[in-house]
């Protein structure tokens, strides 16, 4: 125990009531004998007449009772909300069909506007985003055992296939067959140009661009899309797609201008979540694995949250460079931690 001084960093928590302090310590006010968590709003004690506890049962020793507002002995606020959103989300993994905003917002007891803006806040996307996400995730699973399409399109919790096929080109970006045999009959063009980072490679569906990949050797990056799309019809571009793909080296060369072009993103719901987490980092910042996983909703899957890093396909629009270890250490990066030191740099300078 101890007793709080202006100079205390957490006197400075308790001042700007700080969510993110909660948890790591607790304070009692000698003039009403309640101990409080950093964040609580009522009304602010004199340093002087404020106690500093490492933990409840300290505070409690000492003669304080829980505060009847910010109640300390209960789970932060931000942490209940995590629990119920990842109950939310196992409800919707194990749903055959996927569950109403009202059936969701009532099991977690609270108001379907609610649900929906708490749910969208920790995760990165609205539960139908996500929901749609994990049953595009089943989908691709199935196909991918074999069998018909008929049968995964029901085995993915798809109950007719009207419904399916009303949604597969947002699913998949492709037929479902075309997809079983590895993007087979489905164009994609692709271009291959210079940036100050050396190489790159641009590729787009019909969608949105699907592939911004970086390297120093221009065939080496052709082969890494035939290898993440081994059967697409690969078409070099016209003089279109080499202004989109001008455009993508000028977002390359000053990230900060942003990239007003569709995306193509395909991935696990895991990995969707990660990579809208990582678009919402400015130009200019770092967030550590750590705090990506924090932002998710999902804060013990750190080495997850690296491996979504390092599954992304399309360099700079998704930024995984922002990405850093909690030390402030760089880390890895797939397209060479040289690239990633110049883009942080760059963008710090704009």
């Amino acid at each position: 125990m101890t007793t709080a001084t202006l100079n205390d960093s957490r006197w400075a928590a308790i001042v700007a009531r700080d969510p993110q302090a909660d948890g790591q310590f607790y304070y009692g006010v000698r003039t009403t004998g309640v101990y409080c968590r950093p964040s609580c709003p009522s009304r602010r004690a004199r340093p002087e007449n404020v106690e500093l506890f490492a933990t409840r049962d300290a505070a409690e020793r000492a003669g304080y009772r829980a505060c009847r507002r910010c109640k300390p002995a209960e789970p932060a606020l931000a942490g209940q909300q995590a629990a119920w959103v990842a109950a939310a989300c196992r409800l919707i993994d194990a749903a055959d069909e996927i569950p109403s905003l009202a059936a969701l917002a009532a099991h977690a007891k609270v108001s379907p506007f609610y649900f929906h803006r708490t749910f969208k806040s920790v995760t990165g996307v609205t539960p139908k985003q996500y929901a749609a996400a994990r049953r595009s995730e089943r989908l691709r699973r199935e196909l991918a055992r074999g069998g018909t399409v008929t049968e995964a399109i029901y085995d993915a919790g798809y109950n007719s296939n009207g419904r399916f096929y009303a949604e597969a080109d947002d699913l998949l970006g492709m037929t479902a067959s075309n997809y079983r045999a590895g993007g087979a009959n489905t164009p994609m063009r692709f271009a291959v140009g210079e940036c100050s980072l050396g190489s790159i490679l641009v590729a787009a569906s019909a969608r949105g661009i699907c592939a911004i990949l970086l390297g120093d050797d221009p065939e080496a990056l052709t082969r890494s899309l035939q290898d993440q799309f081994p059967k697409a019809e690969l078409v070099g571009g016209d003089a279109a797609f080499e202004e989109l793909v001008a455009k993508v080296v000028g977002f390359v060369e000053a990230p900060a201008i942003g990239l007003e072009l569709p995306l193509d993103l395909r991935g696990t719901a895991f990995q969707q979540r990660v990579w809208q987490a990582l678009r919402d980092i400015p130009a200019g910042s770092t967030v550590s694995y750590s705090e990506v996983a924090q932002r998710i909703g999902a804060p013990k899957s750190v080495r997850a949250v690296g491996q979504a890093c390092g599954a992304n396909h399309i360099a700079v629009a998704i930024p995984c460079h922002r990405v850093v270890r909690t030390d402030g250490d760089l880390s890895g990066y797939r397209w060479g931690i040289d690239r990633k030191r110049v883009l942080l740099a760059r963008e710090a300078q704009e």
